[in-house]
Order: C-alpha cells, then structure tokens, then sequence
C-alpha cells in the first residue's frame, strides 16, 4: 500500500496534529433566548479581556505624550522664568527686564534663520557670522566714513552678501568640496576682508532715521524685534504650505530620493547658501541700525549662539527638525537664563558659559529627539 493508503489522505493527520487550533471548534453562539447577561459573558469569553482604559483616557494621555515632546522647552523656559521672578523679584519681575530679553536679540535671530536656511536642505555653513560681519563693517565704512547714502550702503552690502554666498555655493555644490571646510575657510576670509575695510578699528555710523528703522517702538518692544517675529512666521509658512518649501524639506531629509523624484537638488543647494547671505546681510543691517556701529573682530562671537538657537529649536514644535519657529524659542529661551544669572550677580563670563553649555545640551537633545523619532 502507498502512503496516501495508509492514511486516507496525504498530510491529512499531519496537518491536524501540527495545527494547534486544528482539534478545536469555535465558540458556539449563545442560544437564541439567552438574557443580554447571558450574551455579554459569551462576547467576553470569544474576544478575550476588556480594556483597562477607556479610549478617553488613551486619547488625554496621547495627547499629553504629544505636547510634551513638542513644549517641554517652553514649559522648562516658563519654569525658569519663575524661579528667577521668586528668588530676584524686584529685578526679574519688571517691564524693563521682558524688553531687554525681547528687544535686544533680532540681530542674533537673524543670523539664527541666516544658518537655518543651509541646515534645512542638509548643508552646513559656518561662515554667516562672517557674512553678517562684513555688511555689518560695510555700511559704517561706506556711510559714515565715507558719508555715502545709507541706502545705498546697505544695497552695496547687501550685493556683497550674494557675493559671498555665490561663492559658498560655487565651491560646495559646483566642485563638490566639503562644506564644512569651504565655510570654515570663508569665515576666515570674509573676517579678513572686514578688517581690513575697517582698518583694524572699531566703524560707526550716526544717523537718526536708519536707527529708527530698528529702534522705532512698536507696543513697547522695537521694530527690529517685530521684523523677527514676520520673518521665522513667512520662513514657517513657506516650508510648511509652498511647493518650494516642500522640496527643500525632501532634499533636507534624503537628498539621492530627492533627485530621483525629479527634483533640482543643486538649485536648492545653490538657493540655501544665497538666501542664508541674504538673511545674514539684513542681521548686519539691523546690528549695525540698532547699536550705530560694528567691531569686525566680534563678528566670531555670534556663531555659538546662533548654532546652540538652532538646535535647540530641534526639540520644539517639530522634534527632531530644524523649523524656524523652533529657532525663535530658542533665542529667547537662551537669553532669559542669561538675563536671570546677570540679574543673580554673575558677571559676563556666564554669556560664553551659558551658550557654551546650551549648545552642547541642544545637540545632545537634538540626538535624542531624532532617534526616538526614527524609532517610533
């Protein structure tokens, strides 16, 4: 006899032994008279346990779980601005303090949304404090030394700025070098050429109604910190709701997919290093608007803050990516525990100090953010 003889059909037995579900019938259905008791314990024996929360309580803690990893910042931010208001009060806790944390930064974050617009695409640039600090020697070198109108001073840098961002663009995306050493070096070669517009000195310029392009009070903070204010909503909205913004978010986050889906990804390149001189030139401007003149050799001094912003903003809003908004709470997130320590007594070490340590905070929570992102 064959083996299909032996047991009537091939793998009939087999089957049924290996199949743990195989030897078991279903649930029968509960008669047709049985009491709404009676076919609730029989749906709760064929389904298998209740859950233990109701769906109202899994939404409240979701919706927690999604604020939180959004605004822990600036519920940290709100946190330290009251214990600085109980331990210094009578300094904290005054208008003149909320206007010299709001009114003194727009130059700073310009430069911040100068850098972002490089880290957006996935490119990295470490010259727009070099950028920032020629316009900013330009104007005072063409206005008041010069006595050159001030528009036009500002158009001339302004041009430079391009210029500079051209070149940038040139060497990165044209020939390929890395972009952390062309930026490093143009940082360098961009300080040079301020200095030596400036002679080595200290510029400044005095004009009234250039100031008050910046200074002008507008509901108790000035122009400047309003211009801010437009320029991280137009920069969020352009990213969020244009096409444009759309595809530099995809280069940003896989740039060889990007140009598989028939993007131009060195246009976007060459557009993130024109635009960032662009935004880099107007923070020039509204520095050199806001205090009357500029120290070329300064102008190292603002890329640590302007890096340790833009990472911070990483863990707000959109974690694990740079967003302009982001950038905005960290500016101002940065200089009111800077303001608090100068309140406490701490004299102007605690500025490098401060920035020091939250940069290497922001990167470390901007390491975090994104993985856990990846991995969710």
């Amino acid at each position: 006899m064959t083996m299909s003889d032996q047991t009537g059909r091939p793998g009939a037995d087999t089957d049924r032994s290996e199949d743990p579900m195989a030897n078991t019938t279903p649930p029968a259905d509960p008669p047709a008279d049985a009491t709404p008791p009676e076919r609730a314990a029989s749906a709760v024996v064929t389904t298998g346990p209740a859950r233990k929360n109701s769906p109202r309580a899994d939404l409240a803690r979701d919706r927690l779980q999604w604020f939180g990893s959004r605004y822990a910042l600036v519920g940290v931010w709100i946190l330290m601005a009251i214990i600085y208001g109980i331990v210094t009060p009578h300094n904290f806790l005054r208008i003149s303090t909320a206007q010299a944390i709001f009114g003194s930064q727009s130059p700073l974050l310009f430069l911040s949304i100068s850098a972002l617009c490089t880290f957006v695409v996935g490119e990295f640039d470490l010259s727009f404090a070099g950028v920032m600090g020629l316009a900013a020697t330009i104007i005072p070198v063409l206005a008041g030394l010069h006595h050159m109108n001030v528009a036009l001073a500002c158009l001339i840098a302004m041009a430079s700025c391009i210029a500079c961002g051209v070149v940038n663009a040139f060497f990165i995306v044209k020939l390929g070098v890395s972009s952390l050493i062309v930026t490093l070096g143009t940082a360098s070669l961009y300080l040079g050429l301020a200095e030596l517009l400036s002679n080595q000195n200290t510029v400044s310029v005095t004009n009234p109604h250039f100031a008050q392009i910046a200074l002008h009070n507008f509901l108790g903070l000035p122009l400047s910190f309003w211009y801010g204010i437009v320029l991280c909503a137009v920069f969020a909205y352009l990213l969020k709701w244009t096409p444009v913004g759309r595809h530099i978010v995809f280069v940003g986050a896989n740039r060889e997919v990007a140009r598989l889906a028939g993007i131009n990804v060195n246009r976007i390149r060459v557009g993130s290093y024109i635009s960032a001189s662009v935004v880099a030139a107007l923070a020039g401007i509204m520095l050199v608007a806001t205090v009357g003149g500029f120290d070329p050799t300064a102008s190292p001094s603002y890329l640590l803050p302007a890096l340790a912003a833009v990472f911070l903003g990483t863990a707000v809003v959109m974690p694990g990516q740079f967003n302009p908004i982001g950038t905005l709470f960290g500016i101002y997130f940065l200089e009111t525990g800077i303001i608090g320590l100068q309140l406490l007594g701490y004299s102007g070490w605690v500025q490098d100090a401060f920035y020091g340590a939250g940069l290497v905070a922001a990167v470390t929570v901007a390491h975090l953010v994104r993985n856990r992102t990846r991995v969710a």
